[in-house]
């Protein structure tokens, strides 16, 4: 009995270790008449509820969107922490086409699905929804930022993630280079929506190079015409000799296909989970290449959404917003000491704050009474 005891003891472990890695819970959703099939992830909560973007795409396997979920939700944790916030680390995924699969009742069921959690979770916009999808959302639960001002919210957080991104890279380049300035630095900006579009404002404002690549055609034409951006092909982007690198589409692009051909001194973009596995971060720093974490500059959208929590001006998030500077400076200078890819300085600071704070918060508090 004993042995057969250990052995499903042993399995258990097993799974919650390999599916989880150390997430707090999980959560598969399903609605059979709006046909909702959606995945939350909480990966920490210690300093705060966990926050994070509800992202739609048609997912190859339910597999890849378990794995895509935790990846994220894990980075949501660093982000919130190393940027100074009472947050903790989430995702969602919704299994879908977000080009023919949306309806509101899909958004409202996943607004129920939230609002079952109390709390623990809050969501936002990411990649495949949008402040109207928040809005269904919104009407099933309160738990939810990223809404436009006209409904309590402040507005695109994507504004705020450009300049952070932008802040980010100029810490990047002082570290890289001795000087902050991105004057006639070539910045090849992949990914030319949102954020993309934000970060080029402010490169074009300090005057930088810029180059642009997007699989929409139109997208990057636009840029090229805003900016005076030169297009490269998407098929291209890794191969080009440019100063920066700024990853600002999809995840996942820096893996052993594309780092070696790579021909920049810093990478620096805006997108989530750049580094197809964490490995390599020690590819990059052996090749000399200088990567700013995602998690550090691409935080503007949880700053946003902790100060409209707060119930905060769009000025607090704005001032919290600029100090990604000093946060990166520490993190270039630690990972320098300790001769460490910068990104996992980052992660070791984050974890020291989420140590520090946890503790703190183990002295007695008075229950807030109810009446």
């Amino acid at each position: 009995m004993l042995s057969e005891h250990k052995t499903r003891e042993s399995s258990r472990t097993g799974l919650f270790d390999d599916v989880a890695g150390g997430h707090e819970q999980i959560v598969f959703c399903h609605d059979r008449e709006s046909g909702l099939r959606a995945i939350i992830a909480m990966h920490d909560t210690r300093l705060g509820p966990a926050l994070g973007g509800i992202r739609m795409r048609p997912y190859p396997s339910e597999g890849e969107a378990v794995r895509d979920v935790l990846r994220l939700a894990r980075a949501m944790t660093y982000k919130s922490a190393l940027a100074g916030l009472d947050l903790g680390g989430g995702k969602s995924v919704i299994i879908g086409d977000p080009y023919t699969q949306k309806a509101e009742s899909l958004f409202r069921a996943m607004g129920r699905q939230i609002e079952a959690l109390g709390g623990r979770y809050i969501c936002a916009t990411d990649i495949g929804t949008t402040a109207q999808d928040l809005q269904f959302v919104r009407r099933e639960t309160r738990h939810v930022t990223g809404l436009p001002e006209a409904w309590g919210g402040l507005g695109d957080t994507s504004v705020l993630t450009g300049l952070t991104v932008f802040l980010g890279m100029k810490a990047a380049a002082a570290e890289a280079w001795g000087n902050d300035s991105l004057q006639g630095r070539r910045v090849l900006v992949q990914g030319a929506g949102k954020v993309g579009s934000h970060l080029m404002e402010h490169l074009a404002s300090e005057g930088a190079e810029i180059l642009v690549a997007d699989v929409v055609g139109l997208s990057a034409q636009r840029a090229a015409e805003r900016f005076g951006a030169r297009i490269v092909p998407s098929e291209d982007v890794f191969d080009e000799d440019c100063d920066v690198f700024s990853p600002n589409a999809l995840g996942g692009v820096l893996n052993d296909e594309t780092i070696p051909g790579l021909r920049c001194r810093i990478v620096c973009g805006g997108a989530n989970n750049q580094l197809a596995e964490e490995a390599f971060e020690e590819d990059l720093f052996r090749r000399g290449i200088l990567y700013a974490p995602d998690f550090m500059v691409n935080s503007g959208g949880v700053i946003s959404a902790e100060c409209e929590l707060l119930g905060a001006p769009l000025a607090r998030a704005e001032i919290v917003a600029q100090g990604v500077t000093d946060t990166a400076r520490r993190v270039f200078a630690a990972a320098r000491e300790r001769a460490i890819p910068p990104s996992a300085a980052a992660r070791s600071l984050a974890e020291q704050r989420i140590e520090q704070v946890s503790n703190a918060r183990k002295g007695f508090l008075p229950r807030r009474s109810t009446e």
